[in-house]
């Protein structure tokens, strides 16, 4: 039976709430956003992809269904973390805006709901232009006797046979309803009064889409099927409402708090946490059709959610069968983006050892485009070279097969010393980290998992090996996860370097984590949580100094997110003293810029496009002696106080110099840029700089510029090869 939540006995959602009054900030300052508004403005980003004519329509398609996993996470996680701060004390507040727990989830509900209307039209377009090329999801009202006749057949065979109804009464108490998963819901007359129908609308065995009998590319979703003979299921009753649900449950678990045990094996205890995020309450309810009100009103108290966690949906509930509608269109090849590859870097050697090359020059990859190969075969190579002793490594997410994984094995097997710090509590990848690291252990590999109440989230290998009698290391620091899958979606860089101080650090860090103790102290990489931000804010007073001393200052920043207020206060510092600071934040962004007397010199951008931005950089200083590194960190407080990560100096001046035009080049974006601007709102680049044009329209003269193209199209270039 489902459980009534806890929530609904907490006084959280007040009289304004329920008269759909929206509370104000309170004492808010006019450079700070609230974290969750926005990442709900990212999410928007993405959501605006969808709407881009520019977009290739099938591209549009998958933009559509990212938004919508991404606001399932957020509902999962964010969501639920806020309702659990609830439960615990109903005064917590955000330290930026000065928001309580309360107030936050007002402004989410009702800036969520925004959202999906906006979707919703988006989506509605996106169906209405793929019809164009023969592909169309239909109902009931859209089609001929004879499809309807054959619709009725299949359900009966091939449908109903292995649907398991319920009625819902007295004596059959509610359900528990998956996370994510779709039901038929209906409101059934009986003799004596009324009572809820519930089918769960799938099993993984029969199909999503259905295509009918008169036309294979004209498709009808399993629920919509379901739902439309539901009174041929519950064929004793009259139905007097329909419609499909869909919840998200709260997934937000500390591991350490509740499950760490000394006594239990921490695998085990992380297999039991998943199971137990399944059970979690639910934050959200979602409808697809006008369901009675009292219909509503009976499934938030079962489900324990107030009225305002209901969300009302024109469309489809799970969007992810958009990929399966893709794959009917293939040959459209205009519809998708046009194919790359990443490529061979120019400065490998093929036949000359990685660690080798490496030991004499500094390496950077930027994926995708460039090849994760050459790191894959300094791994490979390191496995069998009778000169490497051992070889460090961290893991957060890694591939479904996983050639990384391979090499280590096979490393182990080589007799090589083999220690891998596999973070268990990579969150939604926790089953797959669990299998790997068992496959580690069975190999031979020494396998750790970090330290209590802090995740390992560092991209760090350390391949040490023995040359004329003297010890020497191979380090390889990266802003990405070691994932060949996510190295062709997602920006990244990897450095490769043979640098002894580096390395001697880097040998450091494993050596504490081994200990479950954390670096205090570091003279070239700077290693969360003990020795980073306070780098960081050191290397920002610099540029203080200069500015204050007449001297030019400077400070780019590029990450996913920048939430930590002791920063933003600290970049607040910078702006008001002089230093110009040009910030590329794709998510995230609790500092609002060119605000006057206090952020007027600090400019911030949002690049979303077709590749994932994840890679980090920081650069402190004008070109002439600046300190420039790649991180895994972005500027938020759990990376900074709560995460073992790691930020590596950039030392040869031409990756240095390449580092910096990577930043410029993104900088320049006019397709896929957004500008934040001073009241919190995201303007297209091309059109905020047309504003400000002293020449009307004159910025629309100047070739558009797309980062990731032009990344793409110099790593072709680099191969000798065109795209």
């Amino acid at each position: 039976m489902e459980k009534v939540s806890l929530y609904n006995n907490i006084e959280c959602m007040d009289a304004d709430m329920k008269k759909n009054k929206i509370p104000q900030y309170r004492e808010k300052k006019p450079y700070y956003e609230n974290r969750e508004l926005s990442w709900l403005k990212f999410n928007e980003r993405v959501l605006e992809e969808a709407d881009d004519t520019l977009v290739p329509l099938c591209e549009r398609l998958s933009f559509i269904s990212i938004f919508q996993s991404n606001l399932d996470e957020f509902f999962m996680v964010r969501v639920g973390s806020l309702l659990d701060q609830m439960l615990v004390s109903g005064s917590v507040r955000d330290n930026k805006t000065n928001m309580t727990s309360r107030e936050q989830l007002a402004h989410i509900f009702r800036a969520a709901r925004e959202l999906s209307r906006k979707r919703d039209r988006i989506y509605m377009h996106l169906m209405e232009d793929i019809k164009d090329y023969g592909i169309e999801l239909i109902n009931f009202n859209d089609i001929h006797y004879a499809d309807a006749v054959y619709l009725e057949k299949y359900f009966k065979q091939s449908v109903k046979p292995l649907l398991s109804p319920q009625v819902i009464g007295k004596k059959q108490p509610f359900p528990f309803i998956k996370n994510k998963e779709i039901y038929a819901v209906a409101l059934l007359k009986t003799k004596n009064g009324e009572k809820l129908g519930l089918v769960p609308c799938s099993n993984g065995v029969f199909k999503r889409l259905i295509s009918i009998s008169s036309n294979q590319n004209k498709f009808m979703l399993v629920e919509e099927l379901i739902l439309h003979f539901m009174p041929d299921i519950f064929d004793k009753y009259q139905i007097k409402s329909k419609s499909l649900i869909r919840i998200i449950r709260n997934a937000d678990i500390d591991v350490d708090v509740a499950f760490f045990d000394e006594d239990v094996d921490y695998r085990d205890n992380m297999e039991k946490l998943i199971r137990q995020r399944k059970k979690l309450c639910p934050v959200k309810l979602e409808y697809s059709r006008v369901l009675d009100e009292k219909v509503i009103v009976s499934l938030c108290k079962e489900l324990g959610l107030r009225e305002e966690q209901s969300f009302y949906s024109e469309s489809p509930l799970e969007t992810s069968f958009v990929f399966t509608l893709q794959d009917t269109l293939r040959a459209y090849r205009e519809l998708f983006f046009e194919r790359r590859v990443p490529q061979m870097p120019a400065c490998v050697q093929q036949g000359v050892s990685m660690i080798d090359q490496v030991a004499r020059q500094d390496m950077l990859l930027s994926y995708p485009y460039e090849s994760m190969q050459p790191f894959l075969r300094l791994l490979q190579e390191a496995g069998v070279d009778s000169r490497v002793i051992s070889i460090k490594m961290t893991l957060y997410r890694v591939a479904k097969n996983s050639q990384i994984i391979e090499a280590l094995i096979n490393a182990a097997e080589n007799g090589k010393e083999v220690i891998v710090l596999v973070e268990l509590r990579a969150r939604f990848d926790e089953e797959n980290n669990i299998e790997w690291s068992r496959r580690l252990e069975s190999a031979g590999c020494r396998i750790i998992y970090g330290i209590d109440y802090t995740k390992v989230h560092s991209k760090l290998c350390l391949i040490t090996y023995q040359q004329n009698g003297e010890i020497k290391h191979i380090t390889q620091i990266g802003t990405g996860n070691y994932n060949e899958k996510t190295s062709k979606l997602y920006t990244d860089l990897s450095l490769m370097t043979g640098h002894e101080g580096i390395g001697i650090e880097a040998a450091s860090v494993f050596t504490r984590l081994c200990m479950e103790e954390f670096m205090e102290e570091s003279s070239h990489l700077l290693v969360a949580p003990k020795c980073m931000k306070n780098k960081i804010l050191a290397l920002m007073q610099q540029e203080i100094d200069f500015a204050r001393n007449g001297k030019p200052a400077y400070i780019g920043v590029k990450i996913n997110s920048l939430t930590d207020k002791e920063i933003i206060d600290k970049l607040i510092e910078c702006s008001q003293a002089g230093v110009r600071i040009e910030m590329i934040v794709r998510g995230i962004c609790c500092l609002i810029p060119q605000v006057a007397g206090y952020t007027e010199n600090i400019s911030v951008i949002s690049i979303v496009g077709r590749y994932l931005e994840h890679s980090r950089i920081y650069i402190f200083g004008t070109p002439d002696r600046d300190a420039v590194y790649i991180s895994s960190a972005d500027y938020m407080t759990r990376n900074m106080d709560r995460r073992v990560e790691i930020a590596a100096p950039v030392y040869d001046q031409s990756l240095k110099e390449r580092i910096r035009r990577i930043f410029a080049v993104m900088w320049s974006d006019s397709v896929k840029a957004r500008v934040l601007q001073s009241d919190g709102s995201y303007v297209r680049a091309r059109m905020a700089r047309a504003a400000k044009t002293d020449s009307p329209g004159g910025a629309y003269a100047q070739e558009p510029v797309n980062a990731q193209e032009v990344f793409f199209a110099e790593s072709y270039r680099n191969a000798d090869r065109q795209p």
